[in-house]
């Protein structure tokens, strides 16, 4: 294949506009796939991804084009995430690829996530192609976003291109500029093999298979390659592309992007961002590979049923391989038993590993409510990292707690700026930035504790603004912050995985509002259950589940008295005893429901 025909790309957008749509077009319009096989969100190929409309992971597919000039062109083409949780994904799929369709709604404009992506592909200095999408809607505005690009990312709007990805219009337009306007692949085929693994994911029938964009030199079956982080060496068995189905070819040249099949069994063998070359004829220097990421939220993953504890280990094991942004590490629970911590870059994120976990390798699961990271810096001593509020013991007069912070920005229309402003400032929020992109769209900027948006805030932010808002941010510092930590007790124990680490000022309101909730989860036993939220001993609010009680003198017909008061005092006796041993059943919806108290 002639390098200078080849050409890397993605396409990068906020939610919701437009991105696998397109993808979907450029399939059928190439030819790639004939419409009898075809179906919506064809790359979407998890069901997750399908329920909720939403693209979780990048997908690449090799694409033929024949230009109008008559040139056959390969188009290597990955559809990215628009969540702000899988910015991860995003920055991977840009380190394999020369430019990017930056996707804008001819009737939303310009949103937090748009902003975001182009800052990525400008710091990789990547080609971006402006296409302002969805220009056959009623409310489509495309000069007010030629305005945006303009004025906001400072981007030649006359080399916009109009396009409505669902009726097809412009789709031949946009072909045709990234064959002008993205450069092809630089590289040299005829130097030692140098080649960036950017995803991975495990078959049960072929082991690891790994997805690399050759750099330099060329990849042939038979090869013998390395990895450069691992040193781990094997044997080329299968070389492939995406077309989109899966098509076996014979080799991977410069510039080219495709799996491998090395027969690669573990799963600790291989690592994103690792360089691949040959074993004997190996590079001088690894490329720079992605800089590792930092989860934001942590939280206790435990298999519901004790046996499952390894499979639950494989299958996180597996999972990684596919998804490097989340990390887990095993710890034991008081109240639940074995599990594992894990760590991931937002709620969203959390969601949908566990939901992965329970489909793809059937584990029942019991998730604590999540957390955020906190520093603790004693006095004298070294920084402490807690990312788990139980493992904060007593805490001492003069230790500091440090809490992450971060910069949101937050594109509304001017009508709901006062809703944002109180919401922000109930959630502790100093403001950076106000700033008018248009005479009806504002753009605020908050430093904001990762803490009290990691909930709820993203709800009551679409709730209160009608869904017109948007909302993205970045990890700034940490800063010290008058938290304690909350304590839950049933009947006298406390249930750690329900420990939480909050601001002094809301601790009452925050312990009183949950154990109102937890009463109503929990199932009433054959004792009474006591509920209690204390901080550092002192109990700060209390609700109790009432016991079930079993009718004793159902055949008491009449007769002394003595006899029933006997029956009733030999069941008080027998609930007493109960209370001193018993555990109280804690079902999942009662950890669930730290995520809804209705405290701002």
């Amino acid at each position: 294949m002639n390098q200078q025909n080849v050409r890397n790309f993605s396409i990068i957008a906020h939610i919701d506009h437009g991105k696998s749509t397109l993808a979907d077009k450029l399939i059928l319009k190439t030819g790639a796939l004939e419409q009898r096989v075809f179906k919506d969100q064809y790359l979407d190929n998890m069901d997750l991804e399908r329920e909720r409309g939403i693209t979780i992971k990048a997908q690449t597919v090799r694409l033929p084009y024949r230009s109008q000039k008559g040139d056959a062109y390969t188009f290597n083409m990955i559809d990215t995430p628009g969540h702000v949780d899988f910015s991860y994904e995003v920055s991977r799929s840009l380190a394999a690829c020369e430019g990017v369709l930056l996707l804008i709604d001819a009737s939303q404009g310009i949103q937090a996530q748009t902003i975001a992506n182009v800052n990525l592909a400008m710091a990789g200095n990547l080609t971006i192609i402006p296409v302002i999408n969805k220009v056959d809607l009623p409310s489509a505005d495309p000069d007010m976003v030629r305005e945006q690009l303009e004025d906001i990312l400072q981007i030649d709007s006359t080399e916009a291109i109009l396009a409505s990805a669902k009726q097809g219009i412009g789709v031949e337009e946009i072909m045709e500029a990234i064959v002008e306007r993205i450069p092809p692949p630089e590289g040299d085929p005829d130097q030692p093999l140098k080649a960036l693994l950017f995803d991975a994911w495990y078959d049960l029938y072929k082991g690891v298979m790994i997805l690399v964009r050759v750099v330099d030199g060329h990849l042939k079956e038979g090869m013998t390659i390395q990895m450069m982080a691992t040193g781990h060496t094997f044997e080329v068995e299968e070389l492939g592309a995406f077309t989109p189905v899966p098509k076996r070819i014979d080799r991977l040249s410069a510039g080219e992007v495709g799996f491998v099949i090395a027969g690669i069994k573990k799963l600790d063998e291989t690592k994103i961002g690792d360089t691949v070359t040959e074993f004997k004829n190996n590079c001088d220097k690894p490329l720079p590979g992605y800089k590792d990421v930092k989860p934001m939220v942590f939280s206790g993953l435990y298999p519901i049923d004790g046996d499952q504890y390894e499979n639950l280990r494989d299958a996180l094991k597996k999972l990684r391989l596919n998804d490097a942004s989340f990390t887990y590490e095993p710890e034991t629970s008081a109240a639940l038993g074995f599990g594992f911590r894990c760590g991931f870059l937002g709620l969203l994120h959390m969601e949908i590993v566990r939901e992965r976990l329970e489909r793809e390798y059937n584990v029942d699961l019991l998730t604590t409510a999540p957390t955020v990271v906190f520093h603790l810096k004693p006095e004298h001593g070294d920084m402490v990292v807690i990312d788990n509020p139980s493992n904060l013991k007593k805490q001492d007069r003069t230790d500091t707690i440090l809490e992450p912070y971060l910069r949101g920005t937050i594109i509304v229309p001017d009508e709901y700026v006062g809703v944002v402003m109180n919401l922000a400032r109930d959630r502790r929020g100093i403001q950076l930035k106000m700033e008018y992109l248009t005479p009806k769209t504002v753009m605020l900027q908050y430093a904001l504790p990762f803490s009290e948006i990691v909930f709820d805030f993203f709800d009551h932010l679409k709730s209160s603004t009608k869904g017109y808002a948007s909302f993205d941010y970045e990890f700034l510092d940490f800063r010290a912050s008058d938290l304690v930590k909350l304590d839950i007790l049933f009947n006298g124990e406390t249930v750690d995985a329900l420990s939480m680490i909050v601001h002094r000022d809301k601790a009452y309101y925050r312990g009183r509002e949950l154990v109102k909730k937890l009463k109503e989860q929990i199932p009433r036993q054959m004792f009474e259950v006591a509920i209690q939220a204390s901080i550092g001993g002192k109990v700060i609010a209390r609700e109790s589940v009432k016991a079930l009680r079993k009718n004793v003198l159902a055949k008491c017909y009449g007769g002394d008295i003595t006899r029933k008061r006997k029956l009733l005092e030999k069941q008080k006796a027998g609930k007493k005893r109960m209370k001193q041993i018993g555990k109280v059943e804690i079902p999942q919806e009662a950890f669930l429901a730290v995520l809804r108290t209705d405290v701002k």
